[in-house]
């Protein structure tokens, strides 16, 4: 049996996790963390993307978003200002789930919303890293 293709999308500041507000995101690096998915995962083919840049997120979601099995996004920022990203994660076919590390409803008002939430499978908020192992589960 073929192993279940999953892409991991970080959205933007996402690459500066373990040094960003320790705080609120944890000191590990996303690096670091996605080699012990990759050990946890072992019947899954994970890939990862990180992109500061709208483009290339919506890009990845063109490219892979007909052929994989399912999708973890973290969209950071753009979670909540992009209706782009939203249309395109309407548009394709492979499942996405969406992913915050803080509890996003516990912020600043303007996070409470999320345009990519009514187009996911689901979402997992406020699990710190964990929750992109949770989101994982859902496919292995």
């Amino acid at each position: 049996m073929a192993k279940k293709k999953i892409l991991i999308i970080n959205g933007p500041n996402l690459n500066l996790l373990g040094k960003r507000e320790p705080e609120i995101y944890g000191n590990q690096s996303f690096e670091d963390y996605y080699k012990m998915l990759k050990k946890k995962f072992p019947n899954l083919s994970l890939k990862y993307f990180q992109s500061n840049h709208e483009g290339e997120i919506l890009d990845k979601l063109h490219k892979i978003g007909f052929s994989y099995n399912g999708i973890v996004l973290n969209g950071g920022a753009f979670t909540h200002t992009s209706i782009a990203i939203a249309d395109a994660i309407a548009a394709i076919t492979t499942p996405v789930i969406e992913v915050h590390i803080s509890n996003v409803h516990a912020r600043e008002t303007f996070r409470h919303h999320s345009y990519f939430s009514e187009h996911c499978a689901g979402i997992i908020v406020g699990m710190g890293l964990k929750g992109y192992e949770l989101a994982l589960r859902f496919w292995d």
